[in-house]
């Protein structure tokens, strides 16, 4: 029979994706992004922008999520109120038909922003700095902005429209900075050790943040004796993630186990797209109705979900966050602590950032510099503008670029791969399903992440939990959040450490 059906069709398989390959990489476009200068190839920057894309996908609900418990700009007029009466500031606290239904909105407005803001940016990135960083908005800054600065629900003491001016503001110094080159000479400071360094603490500390609960898999929880302990327990505490019962029992878990096995098996094989493997299994998986581990479960919440996954296409207009800035009550002191806050973080964590992801592509030279520095610095600033505008917070790179790095990427053409799926997502985001990349924030994630515990209701972005898992009617909620992350002050002390 020739030697048998399966070598035959990987052989054919190889075959037409060689011919592929060199077909495009004699096209305008192969010439326009070296790809044989670089000794790249069309279908490797198209698994590589895929596995960025992917492991960066979370941050679409998550980011929304976080700014909506801020309330953005909803306020009591949007409140249901009884026949002949006004509906008070206290109806924002509780449960309220009205306001719910205008907070919906504005985390529908939210995911739109996101995601406009990473395609925007991580083309930009691609095509202007030709780096292979994809950018988003950044975890820590919107916890930040949501639970310090304009509070649960708009109980802090800046508005959100004032707090987008003042993200709009530290944008536009932070892209000052850098067209100046100030950014640079700091970065070139920081001994190569360091910078090394940064790299490896950088991907220990996402790999911890990776299993805990609420964040990651769930192995790792809270313990009042020794701070942490392991957990993946089948019921645990919404409001701390304490283990209440039937430890390394967690059904999620061991699916995000599973997955988690399936890449890392991958990488140790060299298989080509191993980073995507494990999150398409756990995405499958997790779509079966009817399982402990479905991301559908047989809920009110659940039967939401699952309507809107049906769906597949949809497209959603911004009403309400784009250009929802005022400069109004700008000149307070709480409004200059921010955006000195804000300034500090942006400069010193996206820096790092940068770098690190630099020193793992190889790109970065004996003097400390890399090709495409000073645009990219730019490009990173400027992405944070364009944010602002549209109702999110500072945009970044993200360490998640590792994963395309990590797949063979060279140039810039697989941000652009990873920007058109970004930009499909606008229309096809009702079938994603953000909990696939837990598993490889456990090798190289991001600070933050979500959390599912068997579907119960208690992940980011429910109206039963909300918050890192706080319940949302729970009056002190932003206190709780604040003092289990610190808030932004949790991203000034890990920037700090890094130079």
């Amino acid at each position: 029979m020739g030697g048998g059906l399966c070598p035959r069709l990987s052989s054919s398989w190889e075959n037409k994706e060689t011919a592929l390959n060199d077909a495009v990489s004699k096209t305008k476009v192969g010439k326009y992004f070296m790809l044989d200068a670089r000794k790249s190839t069309f279908t490797k920057e198209l698994r590589a922008g895929t596995a960025t894309f992917l492991t960066m996908a979370y941050i679409i609900t998550v980011n929304a999520t976080i700014l909506a418990d801020s309330g953005g700009t909803c306020s009591a007029a949007d409140c249901s109120a009884p026949v002949n009466q006004t509906a008070g500031p206290e109806c924002m606290l509780k449960p309220n038909e009205g306001y719910q239904r205008c907070l919906d909105k504005t985390k529908s407005d939210l995911i739109v922003a996101t995601v406009l803001s990473a395609m925007i940016g991580s083309f930009a990135m691609g095509i202007l700095a030709n780096l292979p960083f994809g950018l988003a908005p950044g975890m820590g800054p919107n916890a930040f902005v949501a639970y310090n600065l304009v509070g649960f629900h708009g109980s802090g003491p800046i508005s959100y429209k004032t707090a987008m001016a003042i993200v709009l503001l530290e944008g536009c110094a932070f892209f000052i900075v850098s067209a100046l080159g100030l950014r640079e000479k700091l970065a070139r400071i920081i001994p190569k050790p360091i910078r090394l360094a940064c790299a490896a603490g950088i991907g220990l500390f996402i790999a911890f943040v990776g299993l805990q609960v609420h964040q990651g898999m769930g192995l790792v929880g809270p313990d009042q004796s020794t701070l942490v302990t392991m957990t993946a327990c089948s019921s645990t505490n919404p409001a701390t993630g304490e283990c209440i019962s039937g430890k390394m029992r967690s059904p999620t878990f061991w699916l995000g186990s599973v997955g988690l096995l399936i890449t890392c098996y991958g990488l140790m094989k060299e298989i080509k797209g191993s980073m995507i493997y494990g999150i398409l299994f756990v995405t499958l998986v997790s779509w079966i109705r009817g399982t402990a581990v479905t991301y559908f479960p047989q809920t009110l919440i659940g039967d939401t979900k699952y309507k809107y996954f049906k769906k597949v296409v949809g497209f959603h207009k911004i009403h309400s966050t784009a250009g929802a800035i005022s400069f109004t009550n700008l000149n307070t002191s709480d409004a200059w602590l921010a955006l000195a806050t804000l300034f500090y973080v942006d400069m010193l964590g996206t820096t790092g950032t940068l770098y690190t992801m630099a020193e793992v592509g190889g790109f970065v030279d004996g003097k400390g510099s890399f090709e495409g520095q000073y645009t990219a610095f730019l490009v990173d600033a400027g992405s944070t503008i364009v944010g602002s505008t549209l109702g999110v917070t500072t945009t970044a790179t993200y360490v998640e670029s590792s994963a395309g790095i990590r797949e063979g990427r060279q140039n810039r053409i697989d941000c652009c791969d990873c920007r058109l799926i970004f930009s499909g997502i606008i229309v096809f985001y009702a079938a994603l399903n953000e909990r696939a990349s837990v598993g490889y924030r456990a090798i190289a994630g991001d600070s933050w992440g979500d959390d599912d515990e068997g579907g119960e209701g208690y992940r980011l972005g429910e109206h039963e939990g909300g918050g890192a898992g706080f319940h949302h009617h729970d009056s002190n909620a932003a206190n709780l959040l604040c003092s289990k992350w610190d808030c932004g002050w949790h991203w000034i002390v890990r920037c700090s450490e890094l130079v």
